[in-house]
């Protein structure tokens, strides 16, 4: 995934063991997702985020797929008892802009993978293309 954050002013040369951690001034990254889409010829016919929550992950999902203006937006709970971090399995919410939230269950995250890209051809192919 992408950093919300870097560091803004990278040093050239080794930060050196010191008492205490060194303080870091970070900036914000761009917001690809906003980015993307942005309505007008160039955006991609289905645009879709994914949110890694820890907490409120159904509200803070919707708010985000409101304030991306994505199509939808893959959700899922990363707080520490769900063990996704290093895990096999995830179990996800798909927000969509135009219907209710569905609730996935737990699977394999190749599963996850494939019920995605199977969801995605599916809309898709009931999408008229856009002329170029």
């Amino acid at each position: 995934a992408v950093a919300d954050w870097r560091v803004a002013e990278p040093s050239s040369r080794k930060v050196k063991r010191q008492v205490g951690p060194p303080t870091l001034a970070l900036r914000e990254n761009p917001d690809i997702l906003k980015t993307l889409s942005v309505p007008g010829p160039t955006r991609p016919r289905l645009v879709i985020g994914f949110a890694a929550e820890t907490d409120d992950v159904l509200g803070n999902a919707r708010r985000k797929l409101a304030t991306k203006g994505c199509d939808w937006i893959v959700a899922n709970d990363v707080s520490a008892e769900q063990e996704v971090f290093g895990g096999v399995n995830n179990t996800v919410q798909l927000i969509r802009s135009d219907a209710d939230p569905e609730r996935w269950p737990k699977l394999a995250k190749s599963e996850v993978a494939a019920r995605l890209v199977a969801r995605i051809v599916t809309h898709l192919q009931g999408t008229p293309a856009v002329a170029a």
